[in-house]
């Protein structure tokens, strides 16, 4: 993996909300490490960081949600990578609140976000970071709950919950994506 792509969308209405996470977690681990350089175009925002050892370029996408796949082409092609050395960090509504899931691949579950970075790189073969956020209490509108802002009780757990994503990114640059996989996926970090 050489670029972090977190998934959300511009502008302060948006910033605390469920969908946001993946520009929370940009935030959290440029707030970590520092960054070297940062720069934006009319598509996306990136920086580059040393981590594991490694030069990663972290990036949030500047278009809406639907449309983080036109970011992602972009960066790909600019720092002439693959989409497997991409990954793409977002909030899950499948996944219980607080829990982690990589992947290597696999289909959106419906993210827009996702639909559409996996439409313009043309694969679904492209790492994720999966964090869940749960799913809305009966007769909630799901666009309602993942636009909504974080409960009081969920913005007390958010840091644990980005930390323990920062871990699993660590681990995954530094000893691999299955590594990551099988210490990660196991734990529900609201538990811990």
């Amino acid at each position: 993996m050489k670029l972090l792509l977190g998934l959300g969308n511009p502008g302060s209405e948006y910033q605390w909300t469920r969908h946001n996470i993946g520009f929370l977690f940009i935030d959290a681990i440029t707030h970590k490490y520092g960054i070297k350089t940062a720069t934006n175009n009319s598509l996306c925002w990136w920086a580059k960081v040393e981590i594991a050892h490694q030069s990663i370029i972290l990036a949030k996408p500047l278009t809406y949600m639907n449309l983080s796949g036109q970011a992602a082409s972009w960066l790909l092609s600019h720092y002439s990578l693959s989409p497997h050395q991409l990954l793409i960090i977002h909030d899950d509504l499948d996944l219980p609140w607080g829990r982690l899931k990589l992947v290597e691949k696999g289909g959106s579950g419906g993210h827009k976000g996702v639909v559409s970075v996996q439409e313009m790189l043309g694969t679904k073969n492209i790492p994720r970071l999966k964090i869940g956020i749960g799913r809305p209490p009966a007769g909630t509108d799901i666009v309602s709950y993942v636009l909504g802002e974080f409960s009081p009780q969920e913005k007390e757990q958010l840091n644990l919950i980005l930390d323990q994503a920062i871990k699993a990114v660590e681990m995954a640059l530094s000893e691999g994506l299955s590594k990551a996989m099988s210490v990660f996926n196991k734990r529900n970090l609201c538990d811990l």
